[in-house]
């Protein structure tokens, strides 16, 4: 006879533990918090994208991160792209620490990511695999208010039928150190690649166009010398 405390026989079971989910942090601030409000929103802007088709979806794009009202149809225009992007059952999504300081990438410890549409699985065994080279960090502090990756779980959630997730926060870090954490995990057609980034809040729209376009650019190339130029040059436009 079992009781409600898991005793059964002379015998006591206890229940698995629950999955560790880490909430949503930014949910009714940078996009909807209701569900249904939010599937709308997030397809509409999908619906509106103005988005330029190559002979193969992308296996990898770089999206805004900033709240929908102000970059959701930017982001849109990237994520209509995978439109048609089949096989892909997992989902790498890296991004700048917005609340912590750290060197070099964090991982989180958590078994998911939930958003106002569900929870999102971890990739575990990526994330430990990360962990176990010394490319990445497990901590779940610097991802705890982190929206970086947040905000374009949405997107996924509506394009993807079901995937994992294996969220990457980076702080201080070069990018061969970056380009190693990928390399690690990306495998193939199975994992898509989401580079969260706004590049730019600061300057004026003529020089982000062109910052910008030269950075679209350098990225393409895989050219890191010159990204690195753009960002200096960019910080100091800033302070200027």
């Amino acid at each position: 006879m079992a009781s409600a405390g898991g005793f059964t026989g002379s015998r006591m079971t206890e229940a698995p533990p629950a999955p560790r989910t880490r909430p949503p942090a930014v949910a009714g601030l940078f996009y909807p918090a209701a569900p249904r409000v939010l599937r709308a929103r997030v397809a509409e802007l999908l619906a509106g994208a103005d988005v330029g088709r190559g002979p193969t979806p992308p296996r990898g794009i770089v999206v805004p991160h900033a709240g929908y009202a102000w970059s959701g149809a930017v982001a849109a225009a990237a994520f209509a792209g995978l439109a048609g992007l089949a096989g892909v059952v997992r989902a790498l999504v890296i991004g700048p620490a917005h609340f912590a300081r750290f060197s070099g990438v964090v991982a989180p410890s958590c078994e998911a990511f939930a958003t106002p549409l569900g929870a999102v699985p971890v990739d575990v065994a990526a994330v430990r695999a990360l962990a176990d080279a010394g490319l990445a960090v497990l901590d779940d502090y610097p991802h705890a208010a982190e929206h970086a990756i947040e905000v374009e779980l949405p997107f996924l959630q509506m394009l993807l039928p079901s995937f994992q997730l294996i969220p990457l926060v980076v702080g201080d870090a070069q990018p061969q150190q970056v380009a190693e954490a990928l390399a690690r995990v990306w495998g193939g057609a199975e994992t898509l690649v989401v580079g969260s980034s706004d590049l730019s809040h600061y300057h004026d729209y003529e020089t982000a166009r062109r910052l910008d376009a030269a950075t679209a650019d350098a990225i393409e190339r895989g050219d890191f010398a010159r990204i690195e130029k753009l960002a200096t040059e960019a910080a100091k436009l800033r302070a200027a």
